[in-house]
């Protein structure tokens, strides 16, 4: 569980950053995860191996499609699950925090189910 929570955390901020700034560095990874450059740079390598990321010749980071799909779920639940805990109360920050751990820990199934029943609500 925890190599997969660690990979999609690195996936998600690829993503979240590319978003953000238009590309991605390990630099920018570091900054957005809080995490050394050089762990960062271990971790890309890995992604890199396993087939979810690209890493181009000046550095940038892109997702291959593989890492986009892993990405773009992860985020989907990490925005579904903060809207959710603002929703019924809890400040934004604490919400993302939540929101962050919430998104490893459950199975794809109850999180469709939820979304489902949120969505019809």
């Amino acid at each position: 569980m925890e190599r997969n929570k660690s990979r999609e955390d690195y996936l998600e901020a690829i993503l979240m950053e590319g978003k953000l700034r238009g590309s991605c560095r390990s630099i920018d990874v570091a900054r957005h995860l809080g995490f050394s450059k050089p762990s960062v740079s271990i971790a890309v390598a890995k992604l890199v191996d396993e087939g979810y990321v690209l890493k181009e010749d000046r550095g940038e980071l892109r997702l291959t499609e593989k890492g986009l799909q892993s990405a773009t779920r992860v985020l989907e639940k990490h925005e579904f699950f903060t809207r959710m805990l603002v929703k019924v109360g809890v400040d934004e920050k604490t919400a993302s925090e939540d929101a962050c751990r919430m998104e490893h820990a459950i199975t794809e199934e109850s999180f469709q189910k939820l979304k489902k029943f949120f969505e019809n609500a």
